[in-house]
């Protein structure tokens, strides 16, 4: 097992996002506007469900990275810290998931 976490990737994505384009994955996809960003995200996404109707454990451990760097990415991309969805996530924690769903649709 790793001791890398998501703020540590959080933190990787955002040094990147400072870099050139011609240097960078990350600031050349950034450098394309938050909704190529977001359609970048999508198309991963959708290859790790395709990866999981699959059956497919190691397709899945890969999309499912690339699914995690993207939204990440995303996230960076709009100015959305990763520890404010972890906030919004723990302000989640001892709720039923039926009743946060409910809550959100008044």
């Amino acid at each position: 097992m790793t001791d890398f976490t998501l703020e540590d990737l959080a933190a990787i994505v955002a040094e990147r996002a400072q870099a050139a384009p011609d240097e960078s994955w990350t600031a050349k996809l950034l450098a394309k506007g938050p909704e190529k960003v977001a359609e970048k995200f999508g198309e991963e996404a959708i290859e790790a469900v395709i990866e999981a109707v699959k059956g497919d454990r190691d397709g899945l451990k890969s999309e499912a990275a690339d699914v995690l760097f993207h939204l990440l990415v995303m996230l960076e991309s709009r100015g959305v810290a990763l520890s404010d969805v972890m906030a919004e996530l723990a302000r989640r924690q001892g709720q039923s998931g039926l009743a946060e769903k409910a809550a959100r649709k008044g």
